[in-house]
């Protein structure tokens, strides 16, 4: 069986945020949970935030034509950060308004490494011949009960965003996802993948290590934790496959220093 291409994609930045909601009720849920660590949630933080859900996010990444028509064996939700309201299922969402028989689950508290497991588990999952069709959504809120621990530099915050990868099997040219490995930099991780012509370097923002000599480089502007490459990914592929041969997205986690690294390639006609 062939590997799986990338037959559309869609992307979200800074959408309107909700009034809040529910925030008594969480408020109970997060001072349960950061008690035993010696915190507590600050109400002021969690109350003047863009509260944009899960949902949310969902809800727009499939209003996109390409994503809504989507019919996927294989839902998967990655991300990094929690949803605004706890006990969330998003992942059940999403199936129901692609179709409703996905097999579907969410990939969390993994930090930015949550859209590359996806990739290796949708792979494997059609490899075995259990999903003609996956659709991943990478998500992103920012509305937190504590400042959350990244070394972010002053002028800098992260922004609610979402992407949304429909994978199906090739039918002729296209971009195919090759694999996803990590390893303790970027530039180990990188050290194979890197040295072909008509290979496009794509960096997340997190990565500030030197790393191989590459001639074409796309840097990713500061703005996200997990979503900021699947977002250039969503907005980019059609014009990076027409360009280059393959495409390689490389971000390094800052809680964990590890760096993670998946490689696409187009497929032939």
């Amino acid at each position: 069986m062939s590997g799986l291409v990338v037959r559309a994609a869609a992307s979200v930045r800074s959408p309107r945020g909700r009034v809040p909601e529910g925030v008594p009720a969480a408020l109970d849920y997060f001072r349960d949970l950061l008690t035993p660590f010696g915190e507590k949630p600050d109400e002021e933080l969690l109350s003047r935030g863009p509260h944009v859900h899960h949902r949310d996010l969902v809800d727009l990444l499939v209003a996109d034509r390409g994503v809504g028509r989507s019919r996927p064996e294989l839902a998967i939700v990655a991300h990094a950060l929690p949803d605004v309201v706890p006990f969330t299922a998003v992942a059940p969402h999403l199936t129901e308004q692609l179709g409703g028989r996905a097999v579907n689950f969410a990939i969390g508290q993994q930090g930015l490494a949550a859209p590359f497991t996806a990739l290796r588990i949708a792979s494997a999952y059609h490899r075995s011949g259990r999903a003609a069709e996956v659709v991943i959504a990478v998500l992103e809120q920012t509305t937190l009960p504590t400042p959350f621990p990244l070394p972010l530099p002053r002028e800098t915050s992260l922004t609610d965003s979402a992407a949304a990868l429909v994978l199906g099997a090739s039918t002729g040219e296209g971009l195919g996802f090759v694999r996803a490995h990590a390893a303790g930099s970027a530039a180990a991780a990188l050290g194979r993948e890197l040295g072909e012509d008509g290979t496009l370097l794509v960096l997340g923002p997190w990565v500030t290590e030197d790393v191989p000599d590459h001639g074409a480089v796309h840097r990713v502007a500061p703005g996200s934790y997990c979503t900021s490459l699947w977002l250039e990914l969503a907005d980019h592929w059609q014009e990076w496959q027409r360009d280059f041969r393959r495409i390689v997205l490389c971000d390094t986690d800052p809680r964990s220093g590890r760096s993670h690294v998946a490689l696409f390639a187009a497929t032939g006609g």
